[in-house]
């Protein structure tokens, strides 16, 4: 049974494919679908999407956004649905360095949601990319 991936942002399809596994970071934790999975809907954390096929691993970070699974007539889906989404080989480490910077900046001077989102985001891509 085929697993079809899309992960996709307002702005761009990032990646589509066939996998044979896709592992997540959901707002309750880890969670892993593999093809014939139960049909779902969980909300994601700012974290990486590994994606298994038959090429290797692909890994993706998103800003959070939602993970849907349908199964149906021999078909699995995953859809990933991000506000924006990168592949690991799209990260600029550096500009992801100077942001973190920026955001514990920010942090300092005034503990808000927003800077620790942000500072969120950058961390998480220097570590995939790191």
């Amino acid at each position: 049974m085929p697993l079809l991936v899309h992960i996709v942002t307002p702005d761009r399809e990032v990646w589509s494919g066939e996998a044979t596994m896709v592992g997540a970071r959901g707002t309750e934790g880890e969670v892993g679908i593999l093809p014939g999975h139960a049909p779902m809907l969980i909300r994601l954390s700012i974290g990486v999407i590994r994606i298994q096929h038959q090429g290797g691993t692909l890994r993706a970070v998103v800003d959070g956004g939602f993970l849907h699974v349908t199964s149906e007539g021999g078909t699995s889906r995953v859809d990933v649905l991000a506000s924006h989404a990168e592949l690991e080989d799209e990260i600029d480490l550096a500009q992801a360095r100077r942001d973190a910077e920026e955001w514990e900046r920010h942090l300092q001077e005034r503990d808000t949601e927003e800077a620790r989102v942000g500072l969120a985001r950058a961390t998480t891509r220097i570590a995939l990319k790191g």
